[in-house]
This record gives structure tokens, C-alpha cells and sequence, in this order.
């Protein structure tokens, strides 16, 4: 089932063709029998991310839009859309036409927003790149795309980005800037620093971002001449998905996926132009650039980055003295959030919204964002790399226990359905399958991998590996990655299903179930466990409590008490790492 929907009419040009919606009440339509469900069909906007931010500016320019705390930023619209169009007018006296394509490997930080928007205005496309990416992988980043310029942080915590470069290319010390010519990374013209007030580091091979940005104009004509030729079916950025199992792929997505995504992402959450943003995760995936960025930005509100990188004190803090309305993280930011010692000094009675996605949302976590981060509207967001991400997403009027159960209801002008991974065919409902998704969202394809998106993308449909139910009222519930379904003589068993029993333990703080090989079941459940602050717990008392409420072969037979999971920068847990490395403790085959 779809939710009633309002519409008003925003704005002139560009914007009053787009409808705002809001969440209503359910729709009276007969319970669904098979588990296929369709959104809203309301009008998408048809235009590119530049014409629609410019749009924004006009409506809402003197309200602030950035604050970069850790930079000491503060751009009101106008003050952004000045910056955005120097650095598109700097990167045409580059050289790049429409098509090309640049990297960023950096973290959080206002040239990331900058980059995001201003290759947006002139058609080149943004290839995001992991910042935990070594050598071997920033050298497979840069090839694959033909990556014309790289754009990089001098350093992050241990990492030293610079010395990455000279490890990958060592005659990089004998170049100039202007005339890069490496062997690894044929393709790359230019690399520019982000570089920091006060810092006098120089490299004669690495231009720095101010010196950049000081070559652009920001009432160069190109820019509005290369902006007017520009489609909003273009692609405009590629995005690698994890490469947690084999080489990574680069989902490209266009100006019509990820702006109306993030679109609709602000219209679940109820965002208008007087919310505040905190976004502590990355922007080089989907969730900052899309869920956070776009999200707001599309409703004329404002970004706040506490950090550079996730740091609970930070958000804490910036939560606070920004007044933010609305905060993004994965369930294991907001349980270092809610489980540091100064959580209690902080006044977060501001917070009002914000999403909780990028792994299983434990209902005992989500119970306590409610409760004591105020997140009263909270939502849930399900989705891939591939459809820009988001497919299915709860809202304000979504009942708790579905709040705390399922990923919520399909967005607007999307389909979902799921299907016997034998046969193809929708499942009834509440049965188990595979969750398809077909709409505006799906990626124009892999980068260079016809083969890969055929294999991904069947008349339209992505399938998602992922597997799912549906209820009769159209809320969806993801069990787990195909992969991940562990088959214990004969039983199938979805390990989110354990996590989120042992989540109910009063002395678990997090806990990560996987399937092991055994002799006699041909697979047995392992739990990896961190238990809450100064408390102690045994593989007995786990034992216990799982053998009074859960069947037999679901209690896991392995346990390890740990104090931190393996995990991708982007906060999602390497569950096949906890499988590689019990295999490897256990002596199994």
C-alpha cells in the first residue's frame, strides 16, 4: 500500500513544477496477497542538479546553507553558489569538457561539497574513492574511470595521502604539477591538495586547492554556457560499491537519480528550510552525498559536518550549539553516541529527525534514539549504491513497531517486489525473496562492465541480492543478504533474525551472528559480542538466554567476546571477515 499523499505547488520556474508531499494517513486500499508494491506516482524533477541548487539559491539566498565546523565555515546560499561557480570556472580553464572524469579521495570537509556541486554545473563527473583505499586500489579507481585530475586531503589520522602518491608513482618527485606524466596512472593531468589556513607545505608535483580556486571565476560566462547544454540523464558521478568480496564495481548515476533521491529522501523526513542537518558520515558514499547533502540542500536547509571523520564527542557538541533539527548515522555511530561518558551533558532536545541506515537497525538502539536523542521522527532507509540509494523508507507516520521492524514503504515513483530466487516469480506475501527494484533510481550501469550490469540490471528490474519480505500493507522487512543465509541441516536461518534477540540481553551493546562451516549441520551460527560498559557476560549465560525463547538450531554454537567488529570505513561491518577469521581460530574447512 502507498500512503495518501498532499501536493503544493513551490516556487517559480525549475521548483514549481515539483511537488512537496506530505506523509498522510494510510490509503484504504485492499491489503496486498503478493509482495509487489509501487510508490506514489507524482512528477520527478527534470532538471540537473546545477539548475535546480541555482533554483534554491534564488528562493532561499541569504539563509545559511554550510557549516564546517572543523574548518570554521560558515556560507550562507549565495555565499556557496559564489564558491560552487569559481571552482566550476577553475575547472574548465583546467581543461575538462563534459564527460571527463575526477577524482576525490578525501573526507568530510567543505571542498567536497564544492567538488560535488561544481562538477555538477559543467557536466564532468566525480568519481567518489574511498579514502581507506590503498595504493593497488586507488591505482584500480583511477584507471578504470581514466580519471583526469585527482583531488586529494593532505592526511588523515595515520594516513598520509601525500606518501600514498609517491608510493604509487615515485617520478612523481621530478614533475611539476603542470606536466604529469605517470606510469601507474597514465591518465591523471593534475593532482590538487586540499590544502589548510596556516599550513606552508609545498609540493612541486601537487597544486593546492586555494591556489585552484584562485585561477576560477566566479562570474565566468562558461559556466552558465556549459551548465545550459547539460541533460539531467547525463551521467554525473560513479561510486564504487564496497569490493568487500571482488573487485570493485563503479555504479554511475546521474543528475535524475541521486537529485531526485535526495529529494524524496528530505520529503520522508518532513525537511524544509528551517531544518539544520548534523552529518558525521562519509560523503563519499551515498549516504552523506545523497541522504545528506542532496537531501537537505534540495529543501533549501542547512549542512553542518562536526568533523572530518565520525568522532561521537564532535556531533555531540555540534548537535548542540548548532541547534541541529536532523542527524544521520549507522546504528554503530549512534551507539557510541548514546554510550559515551558526556552523552548526558549534552542538550539534545533540538534533534527531531534523521535516519538510521548502512546495516540491521537493532530495535533496542532504535528504541533509544526515540527516548533519548529526542529523534521522535527518526526514519529507517533501506537501499544500494546502484538505485542512488534509496528504495524503501519510513516517515513520521509509521507505526513504532513497524518503525523499529521494516524498512518502511516503497518511495515515491519506485517499485519494489520480491521473488523466489529459483523461479523468478513474486512470492506471496510474507514469504521470503529476493527485493527487485525498478524505477528512476536504478544506475545508468557499471562503469566499463556491460556484462556485470546485464547480469545486475534484467528489463529494468535491479536485483539487489538482498533478501526481503513484504507485508500486506506494503512494509518491507530485509532478512539479509543472500549470502548471508546460514543452512543448518536443512533450516534456513537469517542471522539479522538471532542479532536482533540478543540485542534484547541487558548486558549486549552489539552483537554480529555469522555462519561457520560444521561436519555434522554443514553450517553452525557464530556470535561475535561487546558487551555494554563495565559489564561481564559468559557463552553460558548467552546460552541460557537463548535456549528458553529461540528453536534450538537457531542458538549460535561459537562465541567471542570482542571489543570492535572489522569493519568499512563507511561504518558497515565486514561480516565475511568474522566468518574468515572463526574459520581460520577453529581450524575449519
Amino acid at each position: 500500500m502507498t500512503q495518501d499523499m498532499d501536493y503544493d505547488i513551490i516556487y517559480n520556474d525549475i521548483l514549481d513544477k515539483v511537488p512537496t508531499i506530505n506523509m498522510g494517513a494510510k490509503s484504504a486500499n485492499a491489503p496486498l496477497t503478493q509482495s509487489y508494491d509501487k510508490g506514489p506516482d507524482v512528477p520527478l524533477i527534470e532538471a540537473t542538479i546545477g539548475d535546480f541548487f541555482d533554483a534554491i539559491v534564488s528562493k532561499y539566498p541569504e539563509r545559511e546553507a554550510l557549516v564546517s565546523r572543523h574548518q570554521n565555515i560558515r556560507w550562507t546560499y549565495r555565499e556557496l553558489q559564489q564558491q560552487v561557480n569559481k571552482l566550476a570556472s577553475a575547472i574548465i580553464e583546467m581543461g575538462l569538457e563534459v564527460g571527463d572524469r575526477i577524482g576525490i579521495w578525501s573526507h568530510n570537509n567543505s571542498e567536497w561539497l564544492l567538488m560535488q556541486l561544481a562538477t555538477a554545473k559543467i557536466g564532468v563527473i566525480l568519481v567518489n574513492i574511498n579514502p581507506a583505499y590503498r595504493t593497488f586500489e586507488l591505482q584500480y579507481a583511477l584507471n578504470k574511470l581514466g580519471c583526469s585530475a585527482l583531488v586529494l586531503m593532505r592526511h588523515f589520522k595515520s594516513s598520509d595521502y601525500a606518501s600514498l602518491i609517491r608510493e604509487l608513482c615515485p617520478e612523481i618527485y621530478h614533475k611539476d604539477y603542470t606536466q604529469l606524466d605517470l606510469v601507474e596512472i597514465p591518465t591523471i593531468e593534475r593532482i590538487i591538495w586540499i590544502d589548510e589556513p596556516n599550513n606552508d607545505e609545498e609540493f612541486s608535483y601537487m597544486q593546492k586547492f586555494s591556489d585552484w580556486m584562485a585561477e576560477g571565476d566566479a562570474n565566468d560566462p562558461r559556466v552558465a554556457e556549459r551548465q545550459a547544454t547539460l541533460k539531467n540523464t547525463d551521467p554525473i558521478n560513479v561510486q564504487f560499491t564496497s569490493g568487500t568480496t571482488g573487485t570493485p564495481k563503479g555504479a554511475t548515476l546521474t543528475h535524475r537519480n541521486i537529485l531526485n533521491n535526495g529529494y524524496f529522501i528530505g520529503e520522508a523526513m518532513n525537511l524544509t528550510e528551517e531544518d539544520v542537518l548534523c552529518i558525521p558520515v562519509p560523503l563519499y558514499h551515498c549516504f552523506g552525498m545523497v541522504l545528506g547533502n542532496l537531501a537537505i540542500l534540495t529543501h533549501g536547509g542547512c549542512i553542518v559536518y562536526p568533523n572530518d571523520g565520525f568522532e561521537p564527542l564532535s556531533v555531540l557538541k555540534a548537535v548542540q550549539e548548532e541547534k541541529c533539527t536532523a542527524l544521520h548515522g549507522v546504528p554503530t555511530m549512534f551507539i557510541a553516541m548514546l554510550d559515551h561518558p558526556d552523552f548526558a551533558q549534552y542538550d539534545l532536545s533540538t534533534l527531531r529527525t534523521g535516519i538510521m541506515a548502512g546495516s540491521s537497525c537493532p530495535i533496542e538502539v532504535m528504541r533509544r534514539v526515540i527516548d533519548e536523542m529526542h529523534m521522535s521522527e527518526v526514519t529507517i532507509a533501506y537501499g544500494m549504491t546502484e538505485t542512488s540509494p534509496v528504495s524503501c523508507q519510513t516517515n513520521k507516520h509509521t507505526p513504532l513497531e513497524k518503525q523499529v521492524s521494516t524498512v518502511g514503504l516503497v518511495q515515491p515513483a519506485l517499485e519494489v517486489k520480491i521473488v523466489d530466487t529459483e523461479t523468478g516469480e513474486i512470492v506471496p506475501i510474507g514469504e521470503t525473496g529476493e527485493l527487485l527494484t525498478r524505477g528512476y533510481s536504478v544506475m545508468k550501469g557499471y562503469w566499463g562492465s556491460r556484462f556485470k550490469t546485464r547480469e545486475a540490471i534484467q528489463d529494468n528490474w535491479m536485483h539487489t541480492g538482498d533478501l526481503a519480505t513484504m507485508d500486506e500493507d506494503g512494509y518491507v522487512k530485509v532478512v539479509g543478504r543472500s549470502k548471508d543465509m546460514v543452512i543448518r541441516g536443512g533450516e534456513n536461518i537469517y542471522p539479522v533474525e538471532i542479532e536482533n534477540y540478543l540485542y534484547r540481553h541487558p548486558k549486549i551493546r552489539d552483537v554480529q551472528v555469522v555462519g561457520v562451516p560444521d561436519k555434522k549441520y554443514g553450517e553452525v551460527l557464530a556470535a561475535w559480542i561487546i558487551t555494554k560498559q563495565d559489564e561481564t557476560l559468559t557463552e553460558d549465560e548467552v546460552k541460557q538466554f537463548c535456549r528458553d525463547h529461540i528453536a534450538h538450531y537457531k542458538v549460535p554454537q561459537y562465541y567471542r567476546f570482542v571489543e570492535e567488529y572489522p569493519m568499512t570505513v563507511t561504518g558497515k561491518i565486514q561480516k565475511y571477515k568474522i566468518t574468515e577469521m572463526m574459520i581460520e581460530e577453529l581450524g575449519l574447512e
